[in-house]
């Protein structure tokens, strides 16, 4: 199912904790991992010795966990650049925070990478997960359908129930935008359990998260176009939990 990931590298501890869910992951799928710090232009002059230690000790701890390992040094927009490598892979794993973000925002690669790729990028900001205990913020839009597709693919590798989360202020509506999540992952076989909850996706996901113990959510990226490049609710999400997320483009 994922053959190649890709991890954004900048020594924060968000990243690495990202560095070690690739290679959880990775060793489920026995995956190639591509790991890659790309440094800004600002910055060309720090820290060049402690890249090139950065990605060697990286490479070690891939190697070691049994899985084929590829450094990449790269220069320039940390978003464009995973953006860009990220069409050669299956998935793009980043850290919530890089090390100057405060904490209580998103890093500015985060924001930025989950309006552009072109693929699913996990964001890491905890301890690596099992990914056992998946769980959908689904609204029925586009890219929450992408999502569901994915999440019901991952839970049939993995046997996994999935959770489907919905924000509402309405339970009747709320049943009929699920409904077609509910009827999808039956026919695909796959176990669910629905919740419907009041406040905002964040609060809801939260909640549902604290309540159950799920150790991945599945998200959509954008509303409407593309060109737009308008966040959805996932910025908001991914503020509210710190298990690995998986934003659906």
């Amino acid at each position: 199912m994922f053959t190649r990931l890709l991890i954004g590298l900048d020594g924060s501890p968000n990243a690495d904790e990202a560095l070690e869910q690739a290679v959880m992951l990775g060793k489920r799928f026995k995956a190639r991992l591509v790991v890659v710090n790309v440094r800004e232009a600002h910055g060309l002059g720090r820290r060049a010795s402690d890249t090139g230690e950065l990605l060697r000790r990286a490479e070690e701890r891939v190697t070691d966990a049994g899985l084929a390992a590829q450094t990449v040094q790269q220069y320039g927009d940390p978003s464009d650049v995973l953006a860009t490598l990220a069409r050669d892979v299956d998935l793009v794993f980043v850290g919530k925070r890089g090390r100057s973000s405060p904490a209580d925002v998103l890093g500015k690669t985060v924001s930025a990478l989950i309006r552009i790729a072109e693929r699913s990028v996990i964001v890491c900001a905890s301890k690596p997960s099992p990914m056992q205990a998946c769980a959908i913020a689904y609204d029925g839009r586009e890219t929450a359908q992408r999502a569901l597709r994915l999440v019901a693919r991952f839970a049939s590798v993995t046997k996994s129930t999935v959770h489907i989360i919905h924000a509402t202020i309405d339970p009747a509506i709320g049943t009929m935008v699920v409904g077609e999540a509910e009827a999808m992952l039956s026919l695909q076989g796959v176990a669910f359990v629905t919740h419907l909850e009041h406040g905002t996706p964040g609060e809801a996901v939260e909640r549902v998260v604290q309540r159950t113990g799920c150790d991945a959510l599945f998200a959509g990226a954008h509303v409407g176009q593309r060109a737009l490049v308008t966040a959805s609710h996932a910025e908001e999400i991914l503020l509210h939990t710190n298990i690995p997320v998986v934003i659906e483009p």
